[in-house]
């Protein structure tokens, strides 16, 4: 007996149905972003305007006028209509006996101002930040803070007043103890303490509040946590203040570095004499007598131009040392 076998038909293949990708979704462009973002927060661009209108104005359109460095600028020709030199101008400066000079007394003024300035506001804020007594942390406060606005000529009288060999207290003082008058203005080897230090007493309580307004953003949970394991006010300004302000620090001697030969005219010219011009001669004030006193505009230019470009590569490179050793920086 033969049996039948029964195929059944074989299950359909299942269909494939398409992947349906979602609809993509148009994004604005930056200018439609930026006009949303105008309208929204007008109030706020209103006021960048006066800022960026001076930057613009005294900043920015200046700097095309720096064109006469490689010319030899004539005022009746112009910026423009002068006789192109190339690097003459710098040629000449590069020549000058009194090029190294201009630069080592640059250089060592600035770096000695940034050494003793950058630490003292720092241990005067934490000195502060400690104290509990609010009279006297006031009082503190205002008697360092105070001498920032005091003008740079005032202060550059009292000095010379106060170091003056005839009238200062400061020889007198040191006569008692049978020392002689020492003329302090007029020795070369003086006149970078003079300006440092002075400096140091007029900026250091302006700078302080920087990092006053730094240990004021500090977690207060950080020094009870601190306190709780056992750790001493020393350590405890070590491991939680210091890190704290760290970032700030970072960014301010970045900044100071970076304008290490932009040193202050005013001070260096008011403070300078036939007698200490060996040491308080320095680039701005070369730029000052070249360009006004002498009239040599290109030349001027030219000092100044090149006094930037190295302002300019210091910058960079400190921000890029400092990015790789703390991890801040200017532009992170």
């Amino acid at each position: 007996m033969s049996g039948t076998i029964e195929v059944k038909p074989a299950p359909p293949a299942p269909v494939l149905k398409q992947a349906v990708s979602a609809p993509r979704i148009k994004r604005p462009s930056r200018w439609t972003e930026a006009r949303r973002s105008f309208r929204r927060h007008w109030q706020l661009y209103l006021l960048v305007v006066v800022p960026l209108a001076y930057f613009v104005i005294f900043k920015y359109i200046p700097i095309s006028n720096a064109v006469i460095a490689f010319k030899d600028y004539s005022p009746v020709k112009g910026p423009w209509g002068s006789d192109w030199v190339g690097f003459r101008n710098f040629e000449l400066f590069f020549q000058n006996p009194v090029f190294w000079t201009l630069v080592k007394n640059t250089f060592l003024l600035a770096a000695y101002t940034v050494l003793a300035s950058f630490p003292i506001p720092i241990i005067l804020a934490i000195a502060l930040n400690e104290i509990r007594a609010g009279l006297f942390k006031k009082t503190v406060q205002l008697v360092t803070y105070a001498p920032y606005f005091i003008s740079t000529v005032v202060v550059v009288s009292m000095t010379i007043l106060v170091l003056s060999p005839r009238i200062g207290f400061v020889d007198d003082a040191i006569g008692l103890f049978g020392i002689p008058a020492v003329d302090f203005l007029g020795n070369p080897d003086y006149f970078r303490h003079i300006y440092v230090w002075s400096d140091v007493w007029q900026t250091t309580g302006y700078s302080a509040v920087i990092y006053l307004a730094a240990l004021a953003g500090i977690d207060p949970a950080l020094h009870e946590s601190a306190k709780i394991d056992g750790a001493s006010r020393l350590k405890r300004i070590l491991h939680v203040d210091l890190p704290g302000i760290m970032p700030t620090a970072v960014i301010i001697l970045v900044l100071g570095v970076g304008n290490i030969m932009a040193i202050g005219f005013e001070k260096a010219f008011l403070l300078q004499n036939p007698l200490n011009q060996a040491q308080s001669e320095i680039i701005a004030t070369y730029v000052y007598k070249t360009g006004l006193l002498n009239a040599d505009f290109s030349m001027a230019t030219a000092v100044g131009l090149f006094n930037s470009v190295i302002n300019l590569c210091l910058l960079v490179a400190v921000n890029f040392a400092a990015k790789r050793i703390t991890g801040n920086g200017l532009w992170s």
